[in-house]
């Protein structure tokens, strides 16, 4: 049975414009949510309660009332009335059963697509193992063609919304609802501010037991002012940095925004924000040297807000391929899981696996690294090598293998082909290293190292290199 809609008064993100952070009109409805964030500062978080039933089925006890409140000037979300902060991850199809076994609390979608039975199955799956779903609403956007000045294609738009948020929002699971994704990058009409809005508003109309917000690639204070000002219904926001995250704090200052938000995207250093090899090839850090990083950023800009951030989702509980087949994912296409899925573990539990990750160094061709802008002769013989360990003792395997460098230009995270793998003549050594031919054919291309276990865990690195004419490579570390 559906709900009726009806009003559902809270702190809205336009509120934020008060000293206080909430304004006179909602402070009311603010004070009954605080009288029961005091009865419960103390509670455990919880996750929807669920029965099972014959066959390993199970039973909701119906959608969870979440609130975002303000008390004593610090921003709580409040899933039933207890104090819940996000340990999450974004995946759209990965192993949410390790999730769960990881400490993760949350996970984060991008569209709800076209497939009901599939949505449906993953909120199942999610609600099985203690999970709650931030559902992420696919919003038309500017660099692929949406017309905002397009009345017709707007309202529709509103209406298709309308009716994924009826599909979905009876589901235990469901913990807010998260309205597009980066629409501001290469955005220059306004008005989608405004389409924000309203769909905003037509969810707090429909369900009203659920925050409403929207992810930004980055922000200033001039995108704070314009989503505050044409989106005023917004109850929190979501920001979506990388190697920038550690400049969180200033750039909240400096934006003037003191409303609640959650992290909805962080992770490794993005390969748009990375050196470059004398021909523009961005370099990827290793596996172990992203999981530090994840640790730092995770201790210096999220756990230390705990005054507006409500939680983060890590990206990408999964794998996929941007610019390389490993760069944003935490885990192999194996479904090994990486040193970044340890550090997560212990981000949120304060434990290591017992068995954990190898580690790995970077990745070197004849001692030259990835910022010495390899160059090789076509034709000619080298030796790689990525000096690995593991700390339970663990025999290692080191899988070698190149491809073209990639040539995608896309942003944000849209679809990129794999490129060709190449065939290496190549013979294994000793302590993992590689004695190869590099390929005839000039061109630009990546070598690529994996480090399994035989446990379900591994490392990885690469490094770009150039095929033709050139100095050989040079390095310190020879």
């Amino acid at each position: 049975m559906h709900r009726q809609p009806g009003p559902s008064p809270r702190p809205r993100i336009a509120d934020t414009m008060a000293p206080s952070g909430v304004g006179g009109a909602n402070m009311r409805a603010v004070m009954a949510c605080l009288l029961a964030l005091g009865a419960c500062l103390a509670a455990p978080q919880v996750a929807p309660q669920v029965a099972p039933q014959a066959g390993g089925e199970t039973a909701a006890s119906g959608p969870p009332r979440v609130r975002v409140v303000q008390h004593d000037g610090a921003w709580r979300l409040l899933l039933d009335g207890r104090p819940y902060q996000v340990r999450g991850a974004g995946s759209a199809d990965g192993d949410l059963e390790e999730l769960a076994a990881r400490g993760g609390n949350s996970v984060r979608t991008w569209s709800t697509g076209s497939d009901e039975a599939a949505v449906r199955a993953m909120l199942d799956r999610a609600q099985r193992n203690g999970l709650t779903v931030a559902m992420g609403l696919a919003v038309g956007k500017e660099r692929h063609g949406f017309d905002y000045d397009d009345p017709a294609a707007v309202a529709a738009q509103l209406q298709r919304l309308r009716q994924e948020v009826r599909l979905y929002r009876e589901h235990p699971a469901v913990l807010m609802w998260l309205v597009g994704n980066e629409l501001n990058l290469e955005s220059r009409n306004p008005k989608v501010w405004d389409a924000v809005g309203r769909i905003a508003d037509m969810i707090h109309e429909e369900d009203p037991d659920h925050p409403v917000m929207t992810p930004l690639a980055g922000f200033d204070r001039a995108l704070i002012d314009l989503v505050r000002a044409r989106a005023p219904s917004l109850d929190l926001i979501g920001l979506q940095l990388y190697g920038d995250l550690d400049a969180l704090p200033a750039r909240l200052r400096d934006a003037g925004w003191n409303g609640p938000y959650i992290v909805t995207e962080w992770g490794p250093t993005g390969h748009w924000e990375s050196p470059l090899t004398a021909w523009g090839a961005p370099l990827e850090d290793d596996a172990s040297r992203k999981a530090a990083l994840l640790q730092r950023r995770y201790r210096e800009a999220i756990a230390a807000d705990p005054d507006q951030c409500l939680g983060s989702y890590v990206f990408l509980w999964g794998h996929k391929q941007e610019r390389t087949p490993t760069w944003y994912g935490l885990f192999l296409a194996g479904g090994e899981s990486t040193p970044a899925v340890d550090a997560m573990q212990w981000l949120w539990t304060g434990r290591w696996p017992d068995n954990r990750a190898p580690s790995i160094g970077p990745a070197t061709i004849d001692g030259a690294g990835g910022a010495d802008s390899v160059v090789l002769a076509p034709g000619s013989a080298h030796e790689a090598a990525a000096a690995a360990d593991d700390a339970d003792g663990d025999a290692l395997a080191w899988h070698w293998y190149a491809r073209e460098e990639s040539t995608a230009t896309s942003i944000g995270g849209d679809p990129e082909a794999m490129p060709a793998q190449v065939e290496l003549r190549a013979t294994p050594l000793a302590d993992g290293r590689l004695r190869f031919i590099a390929p005839r054919r000039p061109g630009h291309y990546r070598l690529f190292v994996e480090v399994r276990d035989g446990r379900g865990h591994a490392a990885y690195a690469n490094l770009p290199f150039r095929v033709g004419d050139g100095p050989a490579p040079t390095s310190a570390a020879r």
